[in-house]
């Protein structure tokens, strides 16, 4: 009933006005930190750049970084880490040597980090046919120069290279990049509509498919990023889809924003892990604003989706 103008144009007002943004197509123009839901994305230009392989491993014993006076914390010690366990366990010592170096690690520097977060599609429109999407915000150098009037250091791309900091992308942009890493590499336009028709039955426009960038990343790298995707489900923080009629790779993110400490909550999969030759695979995002933990709040509702999509029953 809020949305009808029959309910006069104050009631219109106050749903236009809400800050909670009702009318915010949350999908393509919400825009928000991605946590560690990035970290597919960090491992793939890792692998690519050959930062990393699928045999480096660190010691993450202390669950920390420190550069001189200061310190960037995982959330726990990981002890001896290799990719795999890397996305499975959603380690930030790992990924902020994969992103800004440290120890063996040389690091990815921000110039390649974002790069490789624009071939995926990160940091403008995807062109998806509605309206009022974003282009999210890939921060370097010159644009922290430029809005903050500050330098860019290591801490930046640490933070950058978990997915917090400045950096914010859209829920599509997600889940279009991870599509990519499902299906080896091409990263295709996202589109909802097959074609166009007059209300006199002539064809105006047909939407075929797109392929906007492709072999970016090898073939082999990708297999690697999945595999920690699907370690994540069999022995990481979505252990808890490891029970669903279909195999599901995945990874969850919990994403700082503000200066409250409040946390977004993410995960972001695909299913079947290994399709038939003649099946399909499905992408899908979950993001609940301020939820807390993308493990215990996200996680449960992928897993309900996923149990409609894929349930024997159906």
């Amino acid at each position: 009933d809020s949305f009808s103008l029959s309910k006069g144009p104050e009631k219109f007002k106050e749903v236009l006005e809400d800050p909670n943004y009702p009318m915010l197509n949350r999908a393509i123009a919400g825009q928000y930190p991605p946590g560690s839901s990035i970290k597919p994305l960090i491992a793939s230009a890792g692998l690519q750049e050959g930062v990393i392989t699928s045999h480096t491993t660190i010691n993450d014993e202390a669950g920390e970084i420190k550069v001189g006076d200061w310190l960037f914390p995982d959330w726990k010690a990981h002890g001896k880490v290799d990719v795999y366990k890397a996305l499975a366990e959603s380690c930030n010592v790992f990924f902020y040597s994969v992103g800004g170096g440290g120890g063996k690690i040389k690091g990815l520097g921000i110039e390649k980090i974002k790069n490789y977060l624009q071939k995926f599609g990160w940091g403008k429109r995807l062109g998806v046919d509605l309206p009022g999407e974003e282009d999210g915000l890939l921060p370097d150098p010159n644009w922290k120069k430029t809005a903050k009037k500050e330098p860019w250091y290591i801490g930046d791309t640490y933070h950058l290279s978990i997915g917090q900091g400045d950096i914010l992308v859209t829920s599509l942009q997600l889940v279009n990049a991870i599509a990519a890493i499902a299906n080896n590499g091409k990263l295709y336009r996202p589109h909802l509509l097959s074609k166009i028709v007059s209300p006199q039955g002539q064809l105006i426009r047909t939407f075929n498919q797109e392929v906007m960038r492709e072999n970016f990343v090898d073939m082999g790298n990708l297999e690697v990023v999945r595999k920690g995707m699907r370690q994540a489900v069999e022995s990481g923080s979505a252990i808890s889809l490891k029970d669903l009629p279909v195999e599901v790779a995945g990874k969850t993110g919990t994403a700082q924003f503000g200066k409250e400490g409040k946390t977004h909550a993410w995960f972001v999969g695909f299913a079947p892990y290994n399709p038939p030759a003649e099946g399909s695979q499905i992408a899908l995002v979950v993001l609940v604003e301020e939820g807390g933990e993308g493990y215990a709040t996200a996680v449960p509702i992928a897993k309900k989706i996923l149990y409609e999509l894929y349930s024997p029953s159906r």
